[in-house]
């Protein structure tokens, strides 16, 4: 179990560090008309390598809650904490540092996070809450492979349309609607996959093959997109989308089969912190860029800039919360 525990800590860490890059160079990507060429390809190419953070969370919280083991009523409290201290500190940021009306964002708090990271923790607490009745059995590769192809790509509403003249193919209609769904059998698969047996040299070529292939396909459907709408169009950077699905299950076969004797130095810190750092991130990032900290005609400083400031403020934040937070309540 041990072993499991490693390429989990180090894959936590990887995606907490992906959260970053995304949000970062998203500034770029939707703004195409201020940063073009080289620079917003490699801004798109950065943020598609790094899609697969949010659906890597929700596969480490099915590993860890959809076996023997269940989110328990004090995984669940710690969540909603963590939604209302993280929501209570966007919304003095919001007051303070920005024009941002504070009213409206108490008004659609139920309906809405007050910053737009926090969703996640919105919808996390369905997969806690629906973790008592499920519990994984071991399945064969091929049945998750049949799964992912069917679910994942062939029904998947985010699959782009095609169609073969005036015969609509593609995707078919087997009535799965909603990224609920989608969040949820990411948390399966999670467990699924984490259980099997994928230590073999050929598996572990293939998943890494796959996810540089997925990364690929997603930089160029949203390069080909952003020209045919003549604006930015997020279709292939959908956290459901087919290529961003068969991404992460990649990576996560990568990293259980590579890293998993022991939790790499830098790595095992970022995961210790991740909550946090994943509460406080934005932040950072959103200061920078609207008080002008940042310099995105050089995107080559800027780049880094923005993501080192804002790794070593949230990780900063981050170590000074656990020591006021004794028992690791929203931290």
């Amino acid at each position: 179990m041990q072993q499991k525990i490693y390429w989990i800590d180090n894959l936590r860490a990887v995606a907490c560090l992906m959260v970053i890059v995304i949000h970062t160079t998203t500034w770029y990507i939707t703004g195409p008309m201020a940063v073009t060429g080289l620079s917003w390809d490699v801004a798109n190419l950065l943020n598609s390598a790094s899609r697969v953070c949010v659906p890597l969370f929700f596969m480490i919280s099915g590993y860890l809650f959809f076996g023997e083991r269940s989110a328990q009523g004090r995984h669940l409290l710690r969540i909603v904490l963590c939604l209302l201290f993280y929501s209570a500190v966007a919304l003095a940021y919001i007051t303070w540092l920005t024009p941002i009306s504070e009213g409206r964002s108490l008004l659609k708090l139920l309906q809405r996070p007050v910053f737009y990271h926090l969703w996640f923790f919105f919808a996390i607490i369905g997969i806690y809450l629906l973790s008592p009745l499920i519990q994984v059995k071991s399945v064969a590769p091929r049945y998750v492979a049949i799964l992912v192809i069917v679910l994942a790509v062939l029904a998947n509403p985010n699959t782009v349309s095609q169609s073969l003249g005036p015969f609509h193919w593609l995707p078919v209609n087997l009535y799965v609607s909603g990224d609920s769904i989608y969040y949820l059998l990411y948390a399966l698969l999670g467990r699924a996959i984490g259980c099997m047996q994928t230590d073999k040299r050929s598996i572990s070529w293939l998943a890494g093959l796959g996810f540089v292939a997925c990364v690929i396909g997603i930089a160029l459907g949203t390069k080909q997109m952003l020209k045919i709408n003549g604006a930015f169009n997020d279709t292939w950077y959908l956290y459901c989308g087919p290529l961003v699905f068969i991404a992460a299950i990649s990576l996560l076969i990568l990293f259980k089969n590579t890293l998993n004797q022991r939790a790499l130095p830098g790595l095992a810190t970022l995961s210790r912190y991740s909550l946090p750092i994943y509460g406080f991130h934005a932040l950072f990032i959103h200061f920078l860029r609207t008080h002008h900290y940042d310099d995105m005609s050089r995107p080559w400083l800027d780049l880094p800039w923005v993501m080192g400031v804002t790794l070593i403020g949230s990780l900063l934040l981050a170590m000074g919360l656990q020591r006021v937070d004794k028992r690791h309540l929203v931290s």
